[in-house]
């Protein structure tokens, strides 16, 4: 598939690559708080070079968690180096990634996302600790057939279906053809069982397209047509630019399937969630800060790193698994690292060091209990944060913990902390622990009880509601 896009150094070479690839439209994306793209678009006429550098005036009041309305006016700022024609627009349009201005102050929004990533890369840099942090997110989804959801005062109810489904053995297809992936069984099986080949491979030629490069895809663990895309490690603000986009391609290219696309954590009862397993890494100089003589290859800063990641784990939750699905996914026993420990290689601890190589460039920290219902930009940002927290702080994270920590006896797993069982115990730990966050001005006091609000107003949206188990539990008391 054709290039479509260029990391372009200025506006006058964003404008180029328009005019060259005969561009009618323009349009502009920038990030809300929960993590979806929003937009707006103008015809080609309206950007120009200084556009790049003065932005364009929108509305922010009706953008969940942001400006009131008696205050705004903002303003986006297009990055030139986020251009590409964007695949799903009848029309040649540009498409440009926006950071968020306050047009009084001058400054980033507090409350963009992609501003706290800038500005927490501008804290890295100021403590000498390095110069670029890297992540690479592994973000699972599911792709279902059919999705159904309602909730009223009197009745509720929702129902996803796959072609996939281990439900439909017994289904008149006309004819069914019998394969089903089994409950746990979907890591790896090729066609025909696995039947989103073909989809899988078009979300990934035009993501590579659009400037992602991919490592792998493949069928993940549950049924009904679970799915993994990995992307290849960048920078923080980078990895958000691209985590965004990756989910408009997903999206996208399932709906022109005929199918439907989700980043929900949890929407199967009785088999694997979706989680974003983050692989990160500081470098200094070019140079690899976490590679190192220690356990596992890891060097001093490295172990600090990740002390300071298991001290604030419980409130990185908050951001890093935003919803109340999240903690369905969040439970003993599955897959889901509750159980705040390090290890190499042990997929059971929250954080993991990979051992695919020696070699000091690939040495790198996987925290594991992230989510894909975060927003890549706070969630970066959050796990720095705390990660560079434990450096300065000297932060050592304990022994490593090289057993199977599902199989620990119950006095030995008392020892470990562990997630947080709710969203609200999330909130909570995040209200109690989030000093971190504010240094370098990278997140502000405002952005924290924002992020606080909603994710309390969601739990207790679903607090007050019936549920449709509780029917079958407590209807004949």
């Amino acid at each position: 598939m054709e290039a479509r896009y260029m990391e372009a150094k200025s506006g006058k070479e964003a404008l180029d690559f328009a005019k060259k690839n005969g561009v009618k439209l323009v349009d502009y994306k920038f990030c809300d708080i929960p993590g979806t793209w929003q937009h707006f678009t103008t015809t080609i006429g309206e950007l120009e070079e200084a556009t790049f550098q003065e932005g364009l005036g929108f509305d922010g009041s009706s953008i969940r968690g942001w400006k009131v309305i008696n205050a705004s006016d903002m303003l986006v700022i297009p990055d030139p180096a986020t251009a590409f024609i964007d695949p799903f627009c009848a029309e040649p349009t540009l498409s440009l990634t926006c950071t968020v201005k306050d047009p009084v102050t001058g400054e980033t929004y507090e409350r963009d996302p992609r501003s706290v990533a800038l500005r927490a890369e501008a804290y890295l840099k100021s403590t000498g600790i390095g110069d670029t942090a890297f992540f690479g997110p592994e973000a699972e989804f599911f792709v279902f057939d059919d999705v159904r959801y309602s909730s009223g005062s009197n009745g509720s109810m929702y129902s996803v279906d796959s072609v996939e489904g281990i439900w439909n053995t017994g289904r008149d297809e006309g004819p069914n053809l019998g394969y089903k992936i089994r409950h746990k069984e979907g890591y790896l099986p090729v066609p025909p069982a696995d039947s989103q080949q073909d989809l899988r491979d078009q979300m990934v030629l035009t993501m590579e397209a659009l400037g992602i490069k991919i490592e792998r895809q493949h069928h993940e663990v549950a049924t009904a047509g679970q799915a993994e895309i990995d992307i290849r490690f960048d920078s923080m603000v980078r990895t958000g630019d691209k985590m965004c986009l990756y989910k408009y391609v997903v999206k996208n290219i399932a709906k022109r399937f005929g199918k439907t696309a989700t980043f929900m954590p949890k929407p199967l009862f009785g088999d694997n969630g979706s989680g974003m397993h983050t692989h990160q890494s500081i470098w200094k100089g070019g140079q690899p800060v976490f590679a190192g003589k220690g356990y596992a290859n890891l060097s001093e800063t490295a172990l600090y790193y990740i002390g300071g990641i298991i001290k604030h784990a419980k409130a990185l939750t908050a951001i890093c698994n935003p919803t109340t699905n999240s903690y369905k996914r969040l439970t003993p026993g599955f897959e889901a690292p509750v159980n705040f420990a390090y290890s190499a290689r042990n997929r059971s601890a929250a954080i993991r060091i990979p051992t695919y190589s020696s070699s000091p460039k690939s040495i790198r920290v996987e925290f594991r209990t992230p989510d894909p219902a975060a927003n890549p930009y706070l969630a970066c940002a959050a796990m720095l944060m705390a990660g560079l927290d434990g450096v300065q702080n000297k932060i050592h994270p304990g022994d490593p913990l090289d057993k199977n920590l599902y199989e620990l006896a119950p006095e030995e797993l008392a020892k470990v902390p562990s997630a947080p069982d709710s969203l609200q115990g999330a909130a909570q730990a995040l209200e109690a622990d989030h000093e971190f966050l504010l240094k370098g001005d990278v997140f502000s006091k405002d952005l924290v009880d924002t992020i606080l609000s909603m994710r309390y107003a969601d739990y207790d949206a679903l607090r007050v509601r019936p549920h449709p188990y509780e029917f079958h539990l407590y209807y004949d008391v």
